[in-house]
């Protein structure tokens, strides 16, 4: 069966996106770019809420290229929404169905990881409902003090098994946890 694996940059208080959404205090390195290539080397199945399908569906298409350009404009994308239209980006299709009961049918299908990036709310759902089998958080060295916060929705107590840390030179730390 495959993996649902979340990937979410944090601050160190917690937060995805500053107090005006802003995002321009993620450390992106060479380092980082080295993991995010695994990552997406290793994957071969993106999952989008509507938010954050936009924000990248935005960027990616004119991005400079390089591997990880090309493996996120190349990768077959599932955006979960039910305000949009219509998905325009490479190899993006649109749900607006149960999410859990597509995501079990992806597990179920033979293949590599799925991958759930940014999508704050799409996770934490997904987490809620057990459905991650690993959640990555990558603390980047900055206090917000206020912002977006990376878990919401969370209504009860989900203890998480630490199953690998990476520091990087940057002083960024990616954690990766499993449920316990």
């Amino acid at each position: 069966m495959r993996k649902v694996i979340v990937s979410n940059l944090a601050s160190l208080d917690g937060f995805f996106e500053g107090p005006k959404k802003e995002l321009d205090w993620h450390v992106v390195d060479d380092e980082f770019h080295a993991y995010a290539k695994d990552m997406l080397c290793r994957a071969d199945v993106l999952l989008f809420g509507a938010t954050t399908y936009k924000v990248m569906a935005a960027y990616w298409p004119n991005a400079p290229s390089d591997e990880i350009a090309e493996k996120m404009n190349s990768l077959p994308k599932v955006v979960f929404s039910k305000t949009l239209q219509k998905v325009t980006w490479n190899n993006s299709r649109l749900v607006s169905t149960s999410i859990p009961e597509e995501v079990s049918k992806l597990k179920q299908q033979p293949g590599k990881d799925i991958v759930v990036l940014g999508s704050a709310k799409l996770a934490s759902f997904l987490l809620q409902l057990g459905m991650v089998d690993e959640y990555r958080v990558i603390v980047n060295p900055v206090l917000l003090g206020k912002g977006r916060p990376l878990f919401t929705g969370i209504r009860e107590r989900i203890r998480l098994k630490l199953l690998a840390t990476k520091v990087l030179v940057s002083g960024v730390v990616i954690l990766s946890y499993q449920r316990a």
